[in-house]
Formats: C-alpha cells, sequence, structure tokens
C-alpha cells in the first residue's frame, strides 16, 4: 500500500504507520511532498492507494482528474501557522513590518512558495492580511514544502521562517517567536481519501487513521482534530464525472 502525504505529515503519520504495520504485518509505504506535486503525480497515473492533502485546492484538483474515490473523502485534522527561528537565537516579536525587517536584516524569511506549496498560499494571505506582504515580499526565500522551509530555519539559512504549527513541534532546533492569528488566511485543513485504484486493504487503514491511536499522535503532534465529515466539500458542477467507476 502506498501513501501520499503533504510533508507536513510526516513526523505523525511515521508513527501511526509504524504501529500499524507492528500490529497487522501489512507493509505501508510512504511518500512526502508538497501536496501540488503529488496531486499532479496521482493525476499522471502515479499508483498510490491513499492521498493527504494539506489544501482543498489541490484535493480538488485531484478529484477533477477523477483519480479520487469521492465517497471516501473528508477533512481529517486542523493546522495553524507560527512564525520560528533558530533556538540560538529565540526573539519573540510582534508582527509588525519594522519588527520584521530587524530581524530579517539582510537574509530572507522563508516560506513555502505560494505560487503551489500550501503552507506558502496560507501564508501570503496571513501576510497580505497582516499588511506585511509589501514590505516583506522582496525579503522571501520561497521552498517546495513546510519541511523545507523549517530546513532552512534549522540550518541557520534563514533567520526566520513561517511553518505550521505541528512541524515548530516537531523540530528541537527551532522556536516559536510568534503566532499568526487563525483569521488571517483561509482555516487549514488537511483531507484525506482513498484513490480509484486503492488496493482492497486500503479501507481498513483509512479506518485506523481516525482511531483512537492515531487521534492520540495526531493530537500530540499539534494537530485539531476534525470529527464530523464535511457534507459540502467540493460541490463542483464536475463533481459526478470525478466519481470511480464501479
Amino acid at each position: 500500500m502506498l501513501v501520499f502525504a503533504a510533508s507536513s505529515m510526516a513526523t505523525a503519520l511515521n508513527k501511526i504507520v509504524q504501529t500499524y504495520q507492528d500490529e497487522t504485518g501489512h507493509v505501508i509505504l510512504l511518500s512526502y511532498a508538497s501536496s501540488s506535486a503529488l496531486a499532479r503525480q496521482l493525476a499522471y497515473g502515479a499508483p498510490a492507494d491513499i492521498f493527504i492533502s494539506a489544501h482543498e485546492k489541490w484535493m480538488d484538483y485531484a478529484v477533477k482528474q477523477g483519480v479520487i474515490n469521492v465517497s471516501t473523502l473528508t477533512p481529517w485534522v486542523e493546522n495553524s501557522l507560527v512564525v520560528v527561528a533558530d533556538n540560538r537565537q529565540s526573539l519573540p516579536f510582534r508582527l509588525t513590518p519594522d519588527n520584521m525587517l530587524k530581524v530579517i536584516g539582510q537574509r530572507r524569511l522563508a516560506i513555502g512558495d505560494p505560487r503551489h506549496v500550501p503552507s506558502g498560499i496560507y501564508t501570503k494571505e496571513a501576510l497580505v492580511s497582516l499588511n506585511l506582504w509589501n514590505a516583506l515580499k522582496n525579503k522571501l526565500a520561497f521552498s517546495n514544502s513546510v519541511r523545507a522551509t523549517l530546513a532552512l530555519v534549522e540550518r541557520g539559512e534563514a533567520p526566520l521562517g513561517i511553518v505550521y504549527r505541528s512541524d515548530a513541534l516537531a523540530s528541537s532546533l527551532v522556536e516559536v517567536v510568534a503566532v499568526i492569528p487563525d483569521g488571517t488566511h483561509t482555516p487549514i485543513i488537511f483531507h484525506k481519501a482513498i484513490t480509484c485504484n486503492a488496493s482492497e486493504s486500503t479501507v481498513a487503514f483509512f479506518e485506523y487513521l481516525t482511531s483512537t491511536y492515531a487521534n492520540s499522535v495526531l493530537t500530540g503532534n499539534g494537530f485539531i482534530l476534525i470529527g464530523v465529515k464535511n457534507q459540502t466539500f467540493l460541490q463542483h458542477e464536475s463533481s459526478q464525472k470525478s466519481l470511480c467507476l464501479e
């Protein structure tokens, strides 16, 4: 079984998968990348069984490509954005242009590429809402995933980065120096779904992702659980064309 998952799921999902494999003996392969890259791979025929996306846009794309079993599509967990700094220079501060530019200096603020990386899309929304975008847009270092953004800060290549709270908690090399208000960007909701070509054994693991154990791992890693299926998600005119054939 192959699971395509947004890179920010790595720490929690690795632990969930390891326990599931120990309990069942089933082998699960994990492929992490930006949701945009994974969605495109699915569209080109990659044989994944489950897709976990960090942004509705890319799950929507996969649905429109006819590779997702829409009857299984559910919102799974929520996340939030934080500003992190190398823990050797932890500097809690207010989110103002002057403060941000002072800390960045001659270097750059690391964020996901807002043209396609979910964390970057949410980050740009927040920076625009906070009236920071115009001041910072020429001081940004784009990365191809949120974990790549985190790595730039961990290595000291960027003094600050904006990542998901779950990623900040996963690293011992950074500290949170500011919290991005939730109301400044679209809610960060991770969706999961089974693909149209999934193996029969997929359902059992898909259900395990909402087990008591999985829930405890997710919350312990900074995610917020979503308990009710969103029946209005992806109500597009084209959605009927994307249903898997019986």
